[in-house]
């Protein structure tokens, strides 16, 4: 395995880029990102964050590597869920739920997040395939991507906790 280094940055510019995508997706695309999509990209920019973090602080390889790891593998069950749905016969798919902004001014945080969490219909649709694998089996094969470089990072690590 290379510097732990240039892994930690190549895992945050691969996030950046994923986000990117995101947006571009969101914005001038115009699919509309349902719960669990939402959920995912909270999952990429904390496992960016950490990168980042590891590479600057250059310090406690193994305690970022299991922070990436830990989120990396949170995100990989949520685009997990993601694809259940979207495996799911029509008349199993659950309903719709209403759009994120009024689900925050509607209910309170915890409430909100509860339901963020658990997904709905809308996260069934599958609005983009790129090589026969929707949007959430791409955020799945980085997010395994990205637990294995940690793992591997957590194991060889170089720098003492």
């Amino acid at each position: 395995m290379g510097n732990p280094r240039k892994i930690d940055f190549l895992i945050f510019m691969a996030c950046i880029a994923l986000l990117g995508v995101g947006f571009y997706m969101q914005y001038i695309m115009e699919l509309k990102p349902c719960y669990l999509c939402i959920t995912q990209r909270f999952f990429l920019a904390l496992i960016g964050l950490f990168s980042i973090l590891a590479f600057v602080h250059n310090r406690a390889t193994r305690i970022y590597g299991s922070v990436v790891a830990l989120s990396a593998i949170l995100g990989a069950y949520f685009a997990s869920k993601q694809l259940w749905l979207q495996s799911l016969p029509p008349d199993k798919v659950p309903a719709c739920g209403p759009s994120v902004d009024y689900l925050f001014n509607a209910f309170n945080f915890s409430e909100a997040l509860r339901m963020l969490l658990q997904g709905d219909g809308n996260c069934a649709a599958i609005q983009w395939t790129f090589l026969g694998l929707s949007i959430p089996g791409w955020t799945l094969v980085y997010f395994l991507g990205v637990t294995a470089l940690s793992v591997l990072k957590i194991i060889r690590g170089n720098h003492k906790c």
